[in-house]
């Protein structure tokens, strides 16, 4: 079964998924929001059309690992996503993917700020298939 990965913000949500393995994460959307309702109709409806068996959040904690206002957020938005699926749900640390997508894009090609956001859930994605895995 497919993990998929979610960097949660503001404006966008950026989403990733793994192989049928669980070895690889790749960019696969961005889900620009329009409220909550909808967005979670969106992630839902992408875990039943990839056979997803696993959700990876992340969570942005403050540099000092705290949590701040954004990660408040997060974990609210995620706490309603939980409610309509039965598919677990699990936190990662996200301090700096988004930077790491930037660099990551910018080595590759020039880029727009929405495929950034889907790079980030990638590596957000991409950490826990490694740990995962050894």
């Amino acid at each position: 079964m497919r993990n998929l990965g979610l960097d949660i913000g503001d404006k966008r949500i950026g989403v990733a998924r793994s192989d049928p393995q669980g070895i690889l994460a790749s960019p696969l959307t961005i889900i620009n929001r329009r409220d909550d309702r909808a967005d979670i109709e969106a992630i839902v409806n992408i875990v039943s059309q990839n056979q997803v068996g696993r959700i990876i959040v992340g969570l942005p904690l403050s540099m000092d690992g705290t949590i701040g206002v954004q990660a408040e957020k997060v974990k609210a938005f995620t706490q309603q996503l939980s409610n309509h699926t039965e598919v677990p749900v699990e936190f990662r640390d996200e301090r700096l993917t988004t930077v790491s997508a930037k660099r990551l894009m910018r080595t590759v090609r020039k880029t727009r700020k929405t495929r950034d956001d889907a790079v980030a859930a990638a590596l957000i994605l991409q950490g826990y298939l490694d740990e995962s895995h050894f």
